[in-house]
């Protein structure tokens, strides 16, 4: 289990110190080579994946490949999200008064084509990452200029040094990839790199990093695969090859383990997962995540005139069976924390949800809609994506909220969309209500706090108050672990009473994993689970 509490405080001394993808005989031999141990093969929905170029990366299940082959120059561990590990970087340190850092990179690595990894490498990577001016270019708002010292150390200049880095540095938007590969498919790092830059393309199914292995395809809602890095610097990757089939049915994830062709299922329900009980050739490993999901709800009249009013969301939010839901839909596995930040960040905890974070009130939702002018009831849209959600699905969950609201006179249309066409309304402000997975690629609160009020909060077309936006920046810079929870504590409390966002849940993993394989190793990292250990059981 991670650490229940992240404070950056904690961590400041140590900073200083498959139509399927594959062709059809490579699929019709992947359970004669997974018996050989020879490949290892994941079952997951991975339909909510639109691209796997890391500068351009933003959804759930990408990161789990981009795990396995990139890495960055410092790493976290998989029970300890605190301590900054190294990687690619073998030692840092703070100059020029903590306005910078240095890096010293690690000798004798390699791409998986066996290119050698140089300082080149790492400016070209990062400054790609920022000018491409994709979502994951707001996670470098704090980089400054990269600056090549010699061929194996580089500075990375820091805009507030109050305000953290290299926690950041941690994520797989960070990852360091080959100049050389990246530029000979149009890869561009300079300014104008959004629109001049070619290689999202040729990412999207290679990789060119330095991590156990490599990708050699990718196709949406088919799956992924990876290839050995023969080169790698920490030894040979257990398989020989990794294939991500892309499996949206739960029932079908729990078939294929069953009979060992695929070795580990992601998205069983919590029945599924309780029917495997007794079961000699699959166990279930759970653990802890900082994944949370949420119910969201327009501010804008243009949308839907009834929710810009606040004591209508208030009036849906009270009327939404929290624990029933969990208990329903994930076995109980699930915690819930009181609103953008999940428990064990930063101060965050299941006891603050308790105390002031949204509950069932049958009452009190009947007294928000009299207060909205709608005694009656009302009706608005929630437009969600069709896919799983690890232990359950999108259309379970709103299904269930439906039914929850209708008990007040609530008429909630739902409108189930493909994962691009609804991102594509959810990012375009679109929508009145939706539901959305999210996970910081680094366990820095301030990533969580600042997307809940800048990007998250425009696509819900929310205006945050001056007085927020305030306690945004000072949480970010706030360093005394006392000092920052109360302020995160305020930031909740104003979310709450907004009701904007209603938090569902922080879900507990739960997987299943055949007996051919050993050593899978869950985290509450964005990657989930850590494919470099997997290794075959025999």
């Amino acid at each position: 289990m991670f650490k229940r509490i992240f404070c950056l405080a904690a961590a400041l001394p140590v900073l200083i110190t498959l139509p399927v993808l594959i062709a059809l005989p490579l699929l019709s031999a992947v359970p004669a080579l997974a018996q050989k141990k020879a490949s290892l093969v994941v079952g997951l929905d991975i339909s909510d994946g639109r691209n796997y170029d890391t500068a351009r990366s933003s959804d759930l299940t990408p990161p789990l490949t981009h795990g396995a082959v990139y890495e960055t120059l410092v790493t976290l561990g998989t029970s300890d999200l605190v301590t900054i590990r190294p990687a690619l970087a073998t030692s840092w340190s703070a100059i020029d008064g903590g306005k910078s850092w240095r890096f010293t990179l690690r000798p004798g690595v390699k791409f998986w084509d066996g290119t050698p990894l140089t300082a080149e490498d790492v400016k070209f990577s990062l400054d790609r990452l920022v000018n491409l001016k994709d979502q994951p270019a707001t996670y470098a708002a704090n980089m400054g200029a990269v600056t090549i010292v010699d061929p194996m150390t580089v500075d990375i200049a820091v805009k507030n040094p109050a305000e953290p880095l290299l926690i950041d540095l941690s994520a797989p938007s960070f990852a360091i990839y080959s100049k050389k590969m990246v530029l000979a498919q149009g890869g561009v790092a300079e300014p104008g790199a959004d629109q001049a830059d070619k290689a999202t393309t040729w990412l999207n199914s290679n990789s060119a990093g330095t991590g156990p292995y490599h990708m050699v395809r990718w196709e949406r809602n088919s799956g992924v695969e990876l290839r050995r890095n023969p080169n790698w610097w920490g030894g040979t990757a257990p398989f020989e090859r990794i294939v991500i089939r892309h499996i949206a049915d739960g029932g079908a994830q729990l078939l294929s383990v069953r009979k060992g062709d695929i070795d580990i299922a992601m998205n069983l329900s919590a029945e599924q997962l309780d029917s495997l009980g007794g079961n000699a050739d699959v166990k279930i490993i759970q653990g802890g995540s900082t994944d949370t999901l949420y119910f969201m709800m327009t501010s804008d009249p243009a949308l839907n005139p009834i929710l810009a009013k606040r004591e209508a969301r208030q009036a849906v939010a009270a009327a939404i069976d929290y624990d029933g839901m969990i208990k329903a839909l994930v076995g109980g596995f699930s915690e819930r924390p009181p609103a953008f930040l999940p428990n064990g960040i930063a101060g965050t905890t299941q006891a603050q949800t308790k105390e002031f974070g949204l509950r069932e009130d049958i009452a009190k939702a009947k007294q928000y809609l009299a207060a909205a002018g709608a005694p009656e009831g009302f009706e608005f849209e929630l437009g969600y994506p069709s896919a799983a959600y690890f232990s359950t699905s999108y259309a379970l969950m709103t299904q269930k909220m439906q039914s929850d609201l209708a008990r007040v006179g609530i008429k909630m249309t739902l409108k189930p969309m493909d994962n691009v066409n609804w991102r594509s309304q959810f990012n375009g402000g679109k929508l009145q209500a939706t539901v959305a997975a999210w996970n910081s690629p680094s366990p820095n609160p301030y990533l969580w706090t600042g997307a809940s009020t800048q990007r998250v909060a425009g696509r819900m077309r929310w205006t945050p108050s001056p007085e927020l936006k305030d306690l945004v920046s000072a949480g970010a810079a706030e360093i005394d672990p006392a000092k920052q929870g109360a302020i995160h504590e305020k930031i909740a409390r104003i979310i709450v009473d907004n009701a904007n966002y209603v938090t569902l849940m922080q879900p507990i993993y739960r997987i299943a994993v055949h007996k051919n394989v050993s050593d899978v190793q869950l985290t509450a990292n964005v990657w989930k689970m850590e494919l470099s250990k997997v290794r075959p059981a025999n």
